[in-house]
């Protein structure tokens, strides 16, 4: 299946969804260890990033700074789309939330402050409803 690529069906259709859960970005080195179960992997040089469940990291041990909630974006956007990134980081910079972009095969996964993620969500909602 082909993904959307026309901005304007993108912004409209993003039916933004919250998933459950406090998400946290962590970093080891080799492979991932037992008793974790990542929603995001990249390997860097300086080690293998991971996005797990906060409360696995704990039970793990692991350091963090950064609690997410995450947000996927529902629309089947293509790849090579231009401006979804761009006009969704805008709409949340504007409201001074960082957000930490993913993008899947099928839908665009943003990582946002855990305790902004409602304030996120009615952002992304009220650009899908301008688009």
């Amino acid at each position: 299946m082909t993904g959307e690529r026309d901005l304007r069906a993108l912004l409209s259709g993003m039916r933004p969804e919250r998933n459950a859960g406090r998400f946290v970005f962590v970093s080891v080195p080799g492979t991932v260890p037992d008793g974790l179960t990542p929603v995001v992997t990249v390997a860097e040089p300086e080690g293998r990033t991971l996005v797990v469940h906060q409360e696995e990291a704990d039970r793990a041990g692991l350091s963090y700074d950064y609690v997410a909630g995450w947000i996927t974006l529902r629309v089947h956007s293509a790849l090579d789309a231009v401006g979804l990134t761009a006009a969704v980081a805008t709409a949340l910079a504007q409201a001074g939330l960082s957000c930490n972009v993913v993008a899947g095969f099928h839908h665009d996964h943003l990582f946002v402050p855990h305790a902004a993620t409602d304030e996120a969500l009615r952002r992304l909602r009220a650009l899908a409803d301008q688009a």
